[in-house]
Formats: C-alpha cells, sequence, structure tokens
C-alpha cells in the first residue's frame, strides 16, 4: 500500500475503487478510513474523496466498520533494466503492464510452450473438482462460484515445477519456501470463478488455522498454460481491468493488506468456447509448510 511521505496522486484506479465501494453502499467515513489506514495520507484522502478539510473532519466512521490489517512486506517485479524485460534467472521476461496500486504486473512469455504442456499433461490425470477455502474451520468446501478442475503440485515435485518455481522466486525475490505448491486449473466451456479475494480474511474464524501453515498470503501468480478460443479473461472489477489469457503469459498481483482497499477482487470470466488451462502459484508471508 502507499506510505507516507511524498505527495501521494490520486490514480484513475484509486477513484474507480472508492467508485465501486460507494455503488456497494458502503459509506463515505468508511472508504475514508480504508485510506488512512491503509497509509494514504489525509491530504489525498480528501482530493480522492473529494471533500472540503471541513467536510474531512466531520466524518463519523461507524462504530462497526471493520479495522485495516497491518500492512505487510510483499513479493514484486523488479523495473525492468530495459523497460521492457526483467531477469528471471534462466531467461528474460517481458512487463506488458505494470500498475502501481494495486501491485500488479502483466508478464509476457514466463513460461515456454514446452513448459506449459508439461505442467497440463502432468496434471491431468489428477484433476478433481476445485474447491475453497471453508472460512469457517480453515478447511476446503466445494463452491459453486468455483467451477473448475483442479490438482496441486507439491514443492519441487518434477524437474518442469522445480524450474519454475526457480523462475517464480528469481523474478519475484520471494524465497521458493515461502510459496504453496503450485495448483493447476482447467476451466471447461462455461466455467468460470466469480470474483473474490486470495487472502484470508482476518474477520473469519477459520483464518487463524490457515495462517499456521505460512501466515497470511500477501501474492498471487496466475499463469496461463493454455487459452480457450473465447472467454476466460482474468478481471480485476474494483478497477476495471482484464487480462486476456494467452498461453505462457501471467499477472502478478500482490496484497500486502488482507482488505477490499487492497484493490485485489479478481475473477475468471466463463470460458465460451474451448478450454482454459491456468498455473496459480499463492505466496506467504512466511515459509510454507
Amino acid at each position: 500500500m502507499k506510505q507516507q511521505g511524498a505527495v501521494q496522486p490520486v490514480t484513475r484506479e484509486l477513484r474507480a475503487w472508492i467508485a465501486a465501494q460507494t455503488a456497494l453502499g458502503h459509506p463515505r467515513a468508511a472508504i475514508c478510513q480504508a485510506l488512512l489506514d491503509a497509509g494514504w495520507q489525509h491530504a489525498a484522502a480528501s482530493r480522492a474523496l473529494r471533500l472540503t478539510p471541513e467536510a474531512m473532519s466531520s466524518l463519523v466512521v461507524p462504530v462497526d466498520t471493520p479495522a485495516v490489517p497491518p500492512v505487510l512486506a510483499v513479493p514484486s517485479v523488479a523495473p525492468a533494466d530495459s523497460g521492457v524485460l526483467v531477469d528471471a534467472g534462466d531467461k528474460w521476461v517481458e512487463v506488458l503492464q505494470r500498475l502501481e496500486h494495486p501491485g500488479l504486473v502483466v508478464l509476457g512469455h514466463l513460461l515456454s510452450a514446452g513448459e506449459c504442456e508439461a505442467l497440463v499433461e502432468a496434471a491431468r490425470p489428477r484433476l478433481s473438482r476445485s474447491l475453497t477455502v471453508d472460512t469457517q474451520t480453515g478447511g476446503e468446501e466445494r463452491n459453486r462460484d468455483r467451477t473448475s478442475q483442479g490438482m496441486f503440485f507439491t514443492r519441487g515435485e518434477n524437474a518442469v515445477v522445480r524450474r519454475v518455481e526457480a523462475r517464480i522466486a528469481r523474478l519475484l525475490n520471494w524465497p521458493v519456501q515461502k510459496g504453496e505448491g503450485l495448483q493447476v486449473l482447467r476451466y471447461r466451456e462455461g466455467a468460470q470463478y466469480k470474483p473474490h479475494y486470495d487472502y484470508f480474511d482476518p474477520a473469519e474464524p477459520g483464518t487463524a488455522n490457515l495462517l499456521q501453515r505460512g501466515g497470511q498470503r500477501v501474492a498471487t501468480l496466475v499463469m496461463y498454460l493454455q487459452e480457450p478460443q473465447e472467454g476466460g479473461a482474468t478481471v480485476f472489477p474494483d478497477i476495471g481491468l482484464q487480462v486476456a489469457p494467452r498461453r505462457g503469459h501471467a499477472v502478478f498481483f500482490s496484497y500486502g493488506c488482507a482488505h477490499p482497499c487492497s484493490l485485489t477482487l479478481h475473477g475468471g470470466d466463463p470460458v465460451t468456447v474451448g478450454e482454459k488451462w491456468i498455473a496459480t502459484k499463492w505466496l506467504r508471508e512466511r515459509e510454507f509448510v
């Protein structure tokens, strides 16, 4: 999240987030408090909300407004040396798009065609209906919002997984040990994943159990292994962004604050023609065990 210090610009993404929160019925005072708690300066928050200093000082935050958790360190893609390419150890990766808030980077040619095919074929016989986190217990459950099939590789399970994990660790400057096992998902025609957050909600009773294995999730990397003929975009409703699934490309985003002000609400649009295969890597704040 943004920190105190230099003048903070009011970006298009921030205005889009404020508009989305307003449309959802959140009071202006709660939106303001979320900005301040996330590190925004008082002046920047007032500009973003288009409020005078007097109006800002008169805002009363509802007593039931959820507290914003502390901001954690997150992985990040280093600035590209050439403006376009970044060193990922065994290859150079293209930076196709970069946003500051949220911290989001669209990457080109992270994986080769051969690596994509190898991950798909290794995963295919182990697929089953995808599950989601049970926020009440910290376990897993079926969810009608997620209609894909999937499986998990253990860390370092085979040569391709080890090579990809090492590349991700170099690219994001985040140790392999602080990542969950690689998950591969298949989305057939009509399959989708409705918008959601990847962090564990601090307000949910099952979160304490989930945090025991490596702390909070702080970032996500979605890699496209096979693109459908139509549909299947990765969407970020709060910032109005759609990322088209292209084989070998990826989208990375971080969320050091486990709160909607991270602007990382995202989902997978329905596949309308063909199949989409992706590999997802979730990064944790500590070693994942």
